[in-house]
């Protein structure tokens, strides 16, 4: 006898069918927007995204993606530091992402000392090795920033820098709904980020904007289920926060995790690709730790860059597509002059990024892969 677990499994089909039914009977037509590239990996790689068309729901792509969102100023940074001899550390995504004119991996081919890590640990394994400074270009959101944190708390090595470009998910989410370009019912919220932050920081937004929320984890399942009960919230009038991912995410978080991202970073007004700057969206490192700053070790090889305007690469789509005006296919390098071997933007270098995803999962021409 199958057990009556089998019913709760994340992709089991008859549950899905019956949220989907659910969904249909609803009888609406509705625009949300979730900020993951995970979430948006699931509604494509599923199908999701055709079914819920289907029933009336619109699911827009925001700017969750960290690699996708750091800047081309960030971009040009860390290329600066690698031609002048410094050794960088750097996750695998990073060192695909078109500069100007170069790229990280380009800079490596060219000599450049460029390294892929999988984590800061490993980024401070390097430094602990060699004597010569080693700046770890430090990308993401809440999810990953605790980490970085923790290791500069307990004492990283002397010659261990790091180039913040770390983003917060609740200034973002003021910011598109202050934009007011997208008319949006609902917001599907990040689990990964949820996690470290929990639920309090979302509720402002919806008793400010009157937005419903939900917190979704990242199966098939936990999004259908997700947007079910968006959907109720719209119908009945209501904007609240509520929690899908409950097997995870607490409605504090984890308050030890958030503590310690504080101590050692604070907020900062910055820009997200495609945005302009949000207040207190970004972290900078606390004076008490200055001293890993590789903005401060270095200002004086960074300098000439304050000066200089940076933007997407021409025809790039990338601002507009995480601002979710524009879909991948609206642009006219998607899958053309613009593929994962040949990224012309950080949308199609990223796993998590919209376009990649987008290419991924879409039918190619006889002899072009993914």
């Amino acid at each position: 006898m199958k057990s009556e677990m089998d019913n709760f499994k994340f992709r089991n089909k008859k549950t899905a069918e019956r949220i989907v039914k659910k969904i249909n009977e609803a009888d609406v037509e509705m625009s949300f927007m979730h900020v993951c590239g995970t979430h948006q990996d699931t509604l494509v790689r599923f199908g999701l995204e055709q079914m819920l068309n289907e029933a009336g729901i619109t699911i827009r792509q925001g700017p969750g993606c960290p690699v996708c969102v750091t800047t081309p100023r960030e971009i040009e940074e860390v290329l600066v530091l690698a031609r002048e001899g410094i050794t960088i550390t750097a996750y695998g995504d990073m060192i695909n992402v078109p500069g100007e004119k170069s790229s990280l991996s380009k800079a490596r081919r060219e000599g450049a000392k460029v390294k892929v890590v999988y984590s800061v640990d490993d980024a401070v394994k390097i430094a602990k090795k060699i004597a010569e400074p080693v700046v770890f270009m430090s990308v993401g959101f809440e999810t990953t920033t605790p980490s970085i944190a923790s290791m500069i708390k307990k004492g990283a090595p002397q010659n261990f820098f790091i180039l913040p470009c770390h983003r917060l998910v609740p200034p973002a989410l003021k910011a598109i709904m202050e934009m007011g370009e997208i008319k949006l019912d609902g917001l599907i919220e990040p689990g990964h980020v949820s996690t470290i932050i929990g639920m309090e920081p979302y509720i402002p937004l919806s008793k400010k904007y009157g937005i419903p929320q939900v917190i979704a984890g990242f199966e098939p399942l936990d999004l259908l289920m997700g947007i079910y009960m968006l959907i109720r919230q719209v119908k009945e009038g209501r904007a609240d926060v509520e929690n899908e991912y409950t097997r995870v995410v607490r409605r504090e978080g984890n308050p030890k995790a958030l503590q310690v991202m504080y101590e050692v970073f604070e907020p900062v007004d910055i820009q997200w690709r495609g945005f302009p700057t949000i207040p207190g969206s970004g972290l900078k490192i606390r004076e008490k730790y200055i001293d890993h700053d590789a903005r401060e070790e270095f200002k004086d090889i960074l300098e000439p860059l304050k000066e200089k305007d940076f933007g997407e690469r021409k025809g790039c789509l990338c601002g507009e597509v995480l601002r979710a005006l524009k879909e991948p296919e609206d642009c006219p390098l998607f899958g053309k002059r613009c593929t994962p071997k040949n990224p012309m933007g950080p949308c199609m270098v990223s796993r998590e990024g919209g376009c990649n995803i987008r290419y991924r999962f879409s039918p190619h021409p006889v002899g072009e892969s993914a």
